[in-house]
């Protein structure tokens, strides 16, 4: 990996980390707003705006274009973006990518009128990853 992609994939993580906090502070009000500016210049990831963190996994989330209705197209065509690159989905109440060792690389959740992606920040493929999602869940 090149070294201009090495600090790429260390900074995703280091404003990952900037934005959690340590169990003595979770009552640190002015800690909290302090992190909470960063939000505001979240970084993009293969050309999409991270979101923020998803709530239970804590991988940083960005959003398609677009809102995703899923169908059994579309679910077969996020399979193949996950054999592509060496994984395969487990559907719960939203389909994760998980690679054979079972780390989740990506989840993609489907909203009203949205969908995001949520992505490992240590992944090193996450780009191109990201935007093959975006490609294979694109609307018609």
């Amino acid at each position: 990996m090149s070294e201009a992609m090495q600090e790429k994939d260390k900074s995703l993580g280091l404003f990952v980390a900037s934005l959690k906090t340590a169990k003595d502070r979770v009552k640190d009000r002015e800690a909290f707003v302090a992190r909470s500016q960063a939000k505001y210049a979240a970084p993009q990831v293969g050309g999409f705006q991270m979101l923020g963190l998803g709530g239970s996994c804590g991988k940083p989330a960005f959003l398609l274009p677009f809102a995703t209705r899923w169908t059994p197209d579309k679910a077969e065509a996020l399979e193949a973006v996950a054999e592509r690159f060496g994984m395969e989905v487990e559907y719960g109440a939203y389909p994760h990518l998980k690679l054979p060792e079972q780390l989740e690389v990506a989840a993609v959740h489907d909203w009203l009128n949205e969908t995001h992606v949520y992505l490992r920040p240590s992944y090193e493929r996450k780009e191109e990853l990201i935007r093959a999602i975006a490609e294979a869940l694109k609307p018609a």
